[in-house]
């Protein structure tokens, strides 16, 4: 990576930021007035096709390859419009999520304030901070293409993973004979999470795709952070906490299923 690199890397980061802060304040006004935390969750995967997208523009004025940034962008947007489409599905007419409603309960502020600074401050850091790779890697003049194949084979593996977990998770809790039970079929019979596994798939393929420059390399804290989220803070932990208080035989489910990269299940 040149210095001209460099710098256009550093102008895209902040330009990134920019439209984190506008993104997530609109967010933060729109759970404001419905009073439900869930709202960010259909945002999430939307905020990260915008930081793509002014990435390609702002990334255009310099000298970085460009089928790297529009296939950055599209490998974003594949991933967070189907996302942000299958949460709004799945949210928009549900009451608040159990989880936040709990958040806010035991913050005990008023909801303005736990709004900002429990949820939208933190997944705006966290947008940010995984985004980086994109905002960094759309700026790479040199490119090995081998290394960007390899990251686009991680990052289907994620894709799939992801997509399909939802689908057997969306029609197992529509099949009204399922209520009160565990879902162990299809690819959770393997992993107890196996959209949280797609989804860290997903941001290591992206940083592979940007890893034929040191700049890029050095963005490795994306797939890390996201990772850590989906496994201690915001995802896996958050969830099962809520499962093993509603669902009797989860314990059992833990017992003999991986909690996070696909295993076969235990006797």
């Amino acid at each position: 990576m040149t210095p001209n690199d460099l710098a256009q890397s550093v102008t895209s980061l902040a330009a990134g930021l920019g439209v984190v802060v506008a993104f997530m304040g609109i967010g933060l006004a729109i759970a404001q007035n419905k009073k439900k935390l869930t709202v960010v969750d259909t945002m999430w995967g939307i905020g990260f096709v915008l930081v793509a997208a002014e990435t390609a523009l702002v990334a255009s004025g310099g000298d970085g390859d460009p089928y790297l940034r529009w296939i950055l962008l599209a490998m974003t947007a594949v991933w967070g419009l189907r996302l942000s489409w299958h949460l709004h599905r799945r949210n928009a007419k549900a009451p608040e999520d159990p989880r936040y409603a709990e958040l806010a309960e035991a913050d005990g502020r008023p909801f303005a304030q736990v709004a900002l600074m429990r949820v939208f401050l933190p997944q705006g850091i966290a947008m940010w901070l995984v985004a980086t790779p994109i905002m960094v890697g759309a700026n790479n003049e040199d490119v090995v293409w081998l290394v960007v194949g390899l990251g686009l084979a991680v990052f289907t593996l994620g894709n799939i993973f992801e997509g399909v977990g939802d689908a057997q998770l969306a029609a197992f809790k529509s099949d009204p004979a399922n209520k009160g039970k565990i879902m162990d079929q299809g690819l959770w019979r393997y992993t107890r999470h196996p959209n949280y596994f797609g989804d860290a798939c997903v941001w290591t393929g992206i940083w592979i795709v940007t890893a034929s420059s040191w700049a890029g390399l050095a963005t490795v804290i994306s797939p890390l952070a996201m990772t850590i989220f989906l496994t201690k803070v915001t995802g896996a932990a958050l969830n099962e906490k809520g499962m093993k208080k509603s669902k009797p035989g989860y314990d059992e489910y833990v017992r003999r299923t991986s909690g996070f990269i696909p295993l076969p299940p235990k006797k």
